[in-house]
């Protein structure tokens, strides 16, 4: 026989903690991305420069911020109620996250 602890833990979806998980991937990866664009193109690197004494480091951080939480907004609408794959999710994650760090190191952006 459960508990009322564990019924109310069974009861509460997983999806908000998960949209959390997946938004913070996806906005690690968006920020690694954004960076090599910006310094391979001279336009993208133009268009980043929101403040000049940062240069495209400052367009590149709040174009990934803003991407961070508008998917966390729209993964929360999305899976706000529900349960979803939580292993899964958490996986894809954490590949974006490790895909992100990967594509920050300099030898490795180099080469793109």
């Amino acid at each position: 026989m459960s508990s009322d602890g564990e019924a109310a833990a069974m009861a509460t979806p997983n999806g908000p903690g998960a949209a959390a998980v997946l938004s913070a991937g996806i906005g690690c990866f968006a920020l690694a991305v954004l960076a090599c664009v910006a310094d391979k193109s001279p336009l993208v690197k133009g268009l980043m420069n929101f403040y000049r004494p940062t240069g495209p480091l400052s367009g590149v951080t709040t174009a990934a911020i803003l991407i961070w939480l508008v998917s966390w907004g729209l993964l929360q609408y999305r899976w706000g109620k529900r349960n979803v794959p939580l292993a899964r999710t958490c996986w894809i994650g954490f590949v974006l996250l490790l895909l992100g760090l990967v594509l920050t190191f300099p030898p490795v952006a180099d080469l793109l």
